[in-house]
């Protein structure tokens, strides 16, 4: 039983250790700053248009099938209401994070995996350069900035989404929509909306590099890495959204 345990408490131990050692070399030098805007570029930038398609398809099936519910109870004009408050405190954020890091988390596994394997990152130690430092920590950063923001814009353009069925396809008018969708939203949703993302991003990046890593046996080891990158990023972001939750519910 105790050896069944080893391998998972060793696992977490090493994943709690690289996550303190990368937060902490965000206050110490050097911070390779042109990393971090390749890796911006490369999270934020690269992932805006399945992001932008995400939202939209959200916002407009949101639209579209809460509007039958709502027409059982003669309340079709409060459909703005429910896609904002349902994109802005739980889908914009837990979608856009699983976009993320079906794209990014898998990405960073299989890079810093191809590195590992092909021994750079010995190399990189040998010549006094901190792996964690130069390839960890600027990843963390870029997602921690970038994350929050696709979180916005997919909000934005499931809301949009939203309008544009209602209007379309509910005869609603636009004053109605954007009336009950800004009316909705109070301080506690856009909170837990910017929070969550902001947390996400620690998991999406971390999970991603720590798989990375521990990658072993050439390139199937690179495969299994981002494999299991992918999947316990997906996990960890359930968690998170369901703690999350619950710390907020119990604050209202």
């Amino acid at each position: 039983m105790l050896d069944l345990l080893k391998g998972p408490v060793i696992a977490v131990q090493e994943f709690f250790l690289l996550t303190g050692r990368s937060i902490g070399n965000v206050f110490r030098s050097p911070h390779y700053a042109d990393d971090v805007i390749l890796q911006m570029d490369t999270i934020g930038v690269g992932s805006v248009p399945i992001v932008v398609m995400m939202g939209f398809l959200s916002g407009a099936v949101m639209a579209l099938q809460m509007s039958r519910a709502l027409a059982q109870y003669g309340q079709v004009e409060r459909t703005g209401m429910i896609v904002a408050i349902t994109l802005v405190r739980e889908l914009g954020p837990d979608l856009t994070a699983l976009m993320v890091a079906g794209r990014n988390s898998s990405g960073m596994a299989s890079e810093l995996g191809s590195m590992k394997v092909t021994e750079q990152i010995d190399a990189m130690r040998a010549l006094g350069t901190d792996p964690v430092q130069k390839l960890v920590t600027p990843r963390l950063i870029a997602t921690c900035i970038m994350l929050p923001l696709l979180t916005i814009i997919a909000d934005f353009v499931g809301i949009f989404a939203g309008w544009v069925i209602s209007y379309v396809l509910l005869n609603l008018q636009s004053r109605q929509y954007w009336t009950t969708a800004w009316r909705a939203l109070e301080w506690n949703d856009v909170a837990q909306g910017l929070v969550k993302p902001f947390l996400f991003a620690f998991v999406v990046a971390l999970i991603g590099c720590y798989y990375g890593l521990r990658a072993t046996g050439g390139t199937q080891g690179v495969g299994r890495a981002t494999t299991q990158a992918v999947v316990t990023a997906s996990i960890l972001i359930f968690l998170l959204t369901y703690f999350i939750g619950q710390i907020f519910f119990a604050l209202t």
